[in-house]
């Protein structure tokens, strides 16, 4: 019942209440059909919505909606699982590259061991050589031992070259961290904000505890429950009573 229903009722009785009762039920009548259609539309379209939520993709070019609030799109809970799959990552690979650097220094002990040998053998054979110079297989061993002595001593530069490389890789994984540690400072100024954010907007008093908000204010252009049917009843039988 408007407000208007309502001062004419009190101007003019019953009988001219119920007049405009009829005219503003065939008005109203006319306006909800096409406002029914329009609601089931918008519930089929919002279900639609719904059933394709897993499937969700933001369009590039469209600024609007935004990724809807479900698990995959909390900005602050991928961030933090960035920087622990960042961390977790990081570290497996220093094990690996210490485990890398254990290798290569124990290669290095080995060439060390074998290259004695070696030394030992040419010593041997360049005497040998010397004393029987007519016997080529004291020469060929010489040879043969000169060059394994070289091949060692490529190795050990190949060793060298990768316990380099290996420290190269740990500067670079520094960087990594770096990286993460400028997360992580984005993901504490975010939670501040939002934190300030929540504070900003607290009220004094408990939502539970807030009056319900007004079906009816003044100014508006359209309303249907300014007053309630118990509230009708009640005035129509007053009105009798006098």
């Amino acid at each position: 019942m408007t407000q208007e229903e309502l001062d004419l009722l009190m101007k003019e009785g019953i009988d001219e209440l119920d007049e405009i009762k009829e005219k503003n039920d065939e008005d109203k009548t006319d306006k909800e059909e096409p406002a029914q259609m329009e609601e089931e539309k918008t519930n089929e379209q919002a279900t639609a919505e719904e059933n394709d939520l897993d499937g969700f993709k933001v369009d590039p070019m469209k600024a609007w909606p935004p990724p809807p609030p479900t698990e995959d799109h909390k900005v602050v809970g991928q961030l933090d699982d960035v920087t622990k799959d960042s961390e977790v990552k990081a570290t497996e690979i220093f094990e690996k590259l210490e485990h890398i650097n254990d290798y290569i220094a124990e290669i290095e002990s080995k060439v060390d061991e074998v290259e004695k040998i070696i030394d030992k053998n040419i010593e041997i054979f360049d005497i040998l050589s010397q004393k029987f110079p007519d016997v080529e297989h004291f020469t060929d061993s010489l040879e043969f031992n000169n060059s394994a002595k070289e091949s060692l001593g490529k190795i050990r530069e190949n060793a060298l070259n990768g316990t380099d490389e290996v420290m190269m890789i740990m500067d670079i994984m520094q960087y990594q961290d770096i990286h993460r540690q400028k997360i992580e400072r984005v993901i504490n100024v975010m939670r501040a904000l939002s934190k300030y954010m929540s504070s900003l907007f607290e009220g004094k008093i408990d939502d539970s505890k807030r009056v319900g908000s007004a079906v009816h204010i003044v100014g508006d252009s359209e309303t249907e429950n300014v007053v309630t049917n118990e509230e009708i009843e009640e005035l129509i039988a007053n009105l009798g009573k006098k």
